[in-house]
């Protein structure tokens, strides 16, 4: 039956730091009790993922990037929903972040910006002033499974855990949303 853990070899991060992102292995200490495990990389997206390991959709969350432009402000995000879900990016995230237009971030920014490989990107280790924007039923959904900053590992960790990240803020973010 599939479940968070999936059927995974899951390892404290802090005892294989090699397995993640450079910025995601100097962050460990921001998701206390967080567990890596290596993957097919080219098995690193969400339904691909959640098939050949295991792991139930609704214990998975993902990462998106986002790029924002108020006047001569911007800004660049994270956005974290469940697997399940759709972030309302063009209404409500647009509207957390005080932006009059909001984009997803080009793939080549986003990695650059990060020192993460798209399809792997997670909140955990971004540039300290990002917003990240952690939707409600990731901070209530107990062990989820992310992105590990690269494409070849994911990080199990408590979506509470994201909600305490540096800049982190937990709103509703889905589709149908209130803002």
């Amino acid at each position: 039956m599939a479940s968070a853990e999936g059927n995974l070899d899951w390892q404290p991060l802090t005892a294989r730091p090699e397995l993640v992102a450079a910025p995601v292995a100097a962050a460990a200490e921001t998701v206390p009790g967080a567990r890596v495990a290596a993957i097919d990389a080219t098995l690193a997206d969400t339904a691909a993922f959640c098939e050949a390991y295991d792991v139930a959709p609704e214990a998975s969350a993902n990462c998106v990037v986002v790029f924002g432009r108020r006047g001569e402000d911007s800004v660049h995000a994270a956005v974290m929903v469940l697997a399940t879900d759709r972030a309302d990016v063009n209404k409500t995230v647009r509207k957390a972040l005080g932006m009059r237009k909001l984009s997803f971030a080009d793939q080549a920014t986003a990695e650059e910006l990060t020192g993460m490989t798209q399809g792997g990107i997670t909140p955990v280790g971004l540039p300290a002033d990002w917003p990240i924007l952690v939707d409600e039923a990731v901070a209530s959904a107990g062990p989820v499974v992310i992105g590990g900053g690269v494409r070849g590992s994911k990080l199990l960790v408590d979506g509470a855990d994201l909600g305490r990240l540096p800049n982190a803020q937990v709103l509703r973010l889905t589709i149908g949303a209130e803002a």
